[in-house]
């Protein structure tokens, strides 16, 4: 049994580049960019109107003039036009381009117009106010958004900005998640007395869709030469494979036996943490398929490696080993670096076994600082547990008695 540390830089040193895809910009919303965005002009591209109001050479008002016979009227998206006489004016709207001869923009709320003539009421201006000058926000060729960046819509607002219809993002793996026993069976299925409806393959599936990962599952029965020839097909077709359940020491959990026999390689099997210690990890060589379903052994570069987590199937254990493993492992792979967060323990805690401590909690705001409270649950098979529960606060296994008061890691999983 190897500690967390162990296992998660274990899980992070198998990490895997599944290459780059041009997708549309409006398809790449919470993907990892996989190219700098520039500009590709000037930012804004002209001398930007803020404010509706009038635009005046400031030299007129600094000499004492207040009155100005309005010219003509600047719109938003119409060419720009010239102010012919100094003492004049120009109506201007926001996000118009400053007219030509004028360097000031007085809002409208601070003028009166009658006939024609703009008066201020105000003594106070400033030079430039309410422009937006050229070039401000980033010259041309600027660096607005740096490579593995993870695309919100505020990146989606700017790949616009620059004509970037089709953008360069990582490529998800293909992932599978299968879930085994004879105990399951289908969510509008009438379970018998002693069955239990599915439910963490589903879990899983929602996990990996928040990290815009979409997943094919399966569901194999405690048939151990069945699991193997349905497993021998997944290993090549497949990036990944996502276990829940049949990797501990019952009669039936039979995959750490069939991952041997399938020469998966075992990195580790059990990990000094609760919930979730009977975790296996390991990966797997083999060869893709060509469109004829030809194995092409011949072809070095055809060749793939598979990841395999093997998840105990106590659905606490599932949720948790997925935030804690599958997730780090993901963002590595597609290079994107997440920063640790962490939270004040809401009260004091006592936890006797030798093993990190994932404890659920429910997390609160407090004098600006993350407050972490103890949910007790029934153990890792109370699914139920995690709807009243925000985060996990991992609490290490060199003590038994952790204070309140005291800082720790969480992975939370739910937004405060």
């Amino acid at each position: 049994m190897i500690s967390v540390d162990q296992a998660l830089q274990n899980v992070l040193n198998s990490v895997q580049n599944f290459g780059v895809e041009e997708v549309p910009f409006l398809k790449s919303l919470g993907r990892i960019l996989k190219e700098p965005v520039l500009a590709d002009r000037d930012f804004p591209p002209f001398n930007r109107v803020a404010m509706d109001g009038i635009a005046i050479d400031y030299t007129a008002f600094k000499k004492g003039q207040r009155s100005f016979n309005i010219e003509g009227i600047q719109a938003a998206g119409s060419a720009q036009i010239t102010l012919q006489n100094t003492a004049n004016c120009i109506e201007v709207m926001t996000g118009a381009v400053l007219p030509k001869d004028v360097n000031t923009v007085i809002r409208y709320e601070d003028v009166t117009i009658e006939n024609g003539i703009a008066t201020l009421h105000i003594d106070t201006i400033k030079e430039a106010q309410n422009i937006h000058a050229k070039g401000k926000d980033g010259k041309v060729g600027a660096l607005l958004i740096k490579e593995n960046t993870l695309i919100s819509a505020a990146e989606i607002g700017v790949f616009a900005s620059v004509g970037a219809s089709f953008v360069k993002v990582a490529k998800q793996p293909k992932v599978l998640i299968v879930s085994t026993g004879d105990e399951l069976v289908g969510v509008a299925e009438v379970p018998l007395a002693y069955q239990i409806r599915k439910s963490n393959v589903f879990t899983l599936v929602s996990l990996l869709e928040k990290i815009h990962i979409v997943s094919d599952t399966a569901h194999i029965t405690d048939n151990k030469p069945l699991l193997k020839s349905k497993i021998a097909g997944y290993l090549k077709e497949y990036d990944v494979l996502l276990f829940s359940g049949a990797v501990s020491k019952g009669k039936f959990d039979f995959l750490p036996e069939i991952f041997e026999e399938l020469n998966v390689e075992k990195r580790f099997h059990k990990v000094a943490q609760r919930p979730g210690k009977p975790f296996w990890f390991g990966s797997a060589a083999s060869f893709c398929m060509n469109e004829q379903n030809v194995y092409e052994n011949e072809k070095e570069n055809n060749k793939k490696n598979t990841i395999v987590f093997g998840f105990p199937g106590n659905p606490i254990s599932t949720f948790v080993n997925c935030l804690v493993y599958f997730y780090p492992w993901y963002y590595k792979s597609v290079g994107m670096e997440i920063k640790e967060e962490t939270a004040i323990l809401g009260e004091d805690v006592f936890f006797k076994p030798n093993l990190m401590y994932f404890l659920q909690v429910k997390i609160a705001s407090e004098n600006g600082n993350l407050v972490a409270f103890p949910i007790k649950g029934n153990g890792s098979g109370d699914l139920a547990s995690l709807v009243k529960t925000d985060a996990f606060i991992l609490l290490p296994d060199d003590r038994t008695e952790f204070k309140k008061g005291a800082f720790f890691p969480i992975i939370r999983y739910r937004s405060v």
